[in-house]
């Protein structure tokens, strides 16, 4: 028998239909009658749903898009209208840039006096356009099922993304019939298009003639589930690789094939090996910035095959000789079934004198300096050697972030969360406590500089509240560090409002009620790792980090990829 029931309810079993768990998420007045219907759904015997009660509405973008990276599902906010969903705004256009799939259902004021500037109105379909896949105005509630199963398909299918529904109070409070929907195709979206096998065999014969090919594997990769796929590619074809910041976890830590990080402050191997490879073959990848260096100057030598499942991506940067246009999971074995056994020994081992320098002038004296203050990297070094490489890295943004990225080690897939394209900092708390809910069999360790971990510090309250075993490293150096060593490299030095007072955090934590250590002597790493993995929740550990250390090497902004420095001279 067909139930009548109200909008609010519906969306309830329209959630439940698409297999949510979790919910981040903030009442407020125009989405009331939601929450009322949410009340019903995390207990007794209608409980289909944990509802997580963050602080501020960021946090619940952040926390989705942290539950939605490592677990691989769609992350959900539930918030209100006006400031509620302007408050989620940076998460959405995080989870755009980053490919993250997210839905965030705002309240709205009713049908009736929309336009009017009502209290808490916002255009919030016209806001969001620009930044999610799709955003939409839930009018009526005969709409809601088909509206959550549609907005569901477009933010997990073909290039994941966010989606955001606009859900006034009349369509929540009216009543409609219950009837499940299941959207499975959009006119004019299609986000998986098909292997084109000329291009496959263009892509493989370039391959198979290749001197000197060089991969470089980016998020599509873990987004398309295609890690082995991935694997089975480069090893057939003897392919040495290189990874982008959101394709760390993509391809073990360890493995022989991994030559380290792209980026302005990734590798130095990879980042010279770039420009003499004759093949490049880029995996499920955009061509960013901080990637190419000058896109005229990048890898002009190198025929470009590029794998990727969003067409829009396919010469927007870097012009692609070979476009493969699919997903990562279908293009990578149709190439490596054409391919012929590769043996680039000679290749792989010109790597290693360029991996010999960066050890002798940038890693070692970074993670196992033998005096002076303590030094990020030898933090998260000690970390990832600690958790042997089975953890979830979260991180903020800025110095931390580039120093984890390089320091810890991944031996799984979907083990990294991190703000990529957007940079946005703030992101680790929130993200991290989404993190724990997409993977509770994991630990999540988090990284985060003095200025990222106080943007969003109120979340402390929901790690408390909601008892979440995050591992919180506070990295305090007293500056917004990379800003600053900018501000040393191209602006004579002038410290332009990056020194920063930092609270009393051992108050902070004790007011949280979670377990803290201060970390300021080398001789007590040891003490801290043992203290971090004896307790089962949450742990605040605030390292004393030198105030001026710089992230090294680097490739300065407006020079070539391969310009990389591994020492700096500012005196």
């Amino acid at each position: 028998m067909k139930q009548t029931i109200t909008g609010a309810e519906i969306l309830m079993k329209a959630l439940q239909n698409e297999g949510v768990k979790t919910i981040f998420g903030y009442p407020g007045g125009s989405i009331m009658p939601v929450f009322d219907a949410l009340y019903h759904y995390t207990r007794g015997e209608k409980k289909a749903f944990d509802h997580i009660l963050v602080r501020h509405e960021q946090g619940a973008t952040h926390a989705a898009q942290g539950y939605a990276r490592v677990s691989g599902d769609v992350g959900v906010a539930i918030v209100t209208s006006g400031p509620g969903v302007t408050n989620t705004l940076t998460g959405v256009a995080d989870a755009m840039m980053d490919s993250t799939p997210i839905v965030v259902i705002a309240g709205q004021v009713g049908t009736s006096v929309l336009g009017t500037d009502a209290f808490q109105e916002i255009d919030l379909v016209g806001v969001a356009q620009p930044i999610s896949k799709w955003s939409y105005q839930i009018r009526r509630p005969e709409d809601i099922a088909w509206a959550v199963s549609r907005a569901f398909y477009i933010a997990r299918s073909g290039r994941p993304g966010p989606v955001v529904l606009d859900f006034p109070k009349n369509a929540q409070v009216n009543s409609a019939v219950w009837e499940p929907q299941t959207v499975r195709c959009v006119r004019s979206y299609v986000p998986y298009p098909t292997v084109d096998e000329d291009k496959v065999r263009e892509a493989a014969e370039l391959i198979n003639n290749a001197k000197k090919p060089f991969a470089l594997v980016g998020q599509g990769v873990e987004l398309g589930n295609a890690q082995q796929e991935l694997v089975e590619f480069l090893e057939k074809g003897d392919i040495p690789a290189g990874r982008t910041l959101l394709g760390l976890s993509a391809l073990p830590t360890d493995h022989r094939l991994n030559m380290g990080m792209l980026g302005m402050h990734g590798n130095f191997a990879p980042s010279i090996k770039i420009q003499e490879c004759d093949v490049l073959i880029a995996i499920g990848m955009r061509f960013s910035d901080r990637i190419t260096g000058l896109p005229q100057n990048f890898a002009k030598q190198a025929k470009v095959i590029h794998l990727e499942v969003d067409p829009s991506e396919i010469d927007k940067v870097i012009k692609a000789d070979v476009p493969v246009v699919a997903d990562c999971k279908e293009s990578l074995p149709a190439i490596t079934k054409l391919l012929k056994k590769g043996s680039h020994g000679a290749w792989r081992e010109s790597f290693a004198e360029y991996d010999k320098q960066e050890l002798e002038k940038v890693i070692t004296p970074a993670i196992h300096p033998t005096e002076g203050p303590l030094l990020m990297g030898e933090i998260v070094n000690a970390v990832a050697e600690a958790v042997k490489g089975d953890a979830v890295l979260v991180t903020d943004v800025g110095q931390n972030q580039m120093f984890a990225a390089r320091y810890f080690h991944f031996k799984r897939n979907r083990s990294l969360a991190t703000s990529g394209g957007l940079g946005t900092m703030g992101f680790s708390i929130p993200a991290a406590i989404g993190a724990t809910y997409g993977a509770p069999d994991r630990m999540v360790c988090m990284f985060a500089g003095d200025g990222g971990f106080q943007m969003n510090i109120q979340e402390l309250g929901t790690i408390m509240e909601q008892k979440r075993p995050v591992k919180m490293f506070i990295l305090n150096n007293n500056y917004l560090g990379n800003v600053r060593q900018w501000q040393d490299m191209f602006f004579g030095k002038r410290r332009s409002f990056t020194e920063m007072m930092n609270p009393a955090y051992e108050k902070i934590a004790m007011a949280y009620g979670i377990p803290y250590m201060l970390l300021k002597d080398r001789e007590d790493i040891g003490k801290a790792m043992q203290f971090m993995l004896d307790n089962d929740g949450a742990v605040i550990i605030e390292c004393v980090i030198k105030e001026d250390a710089n992230v090294l090497p680097m490739t300065p902004p407006g020079n070539n990829v391969d310009d990389m420095l591994l020492e700096l001279h500012l005196d």
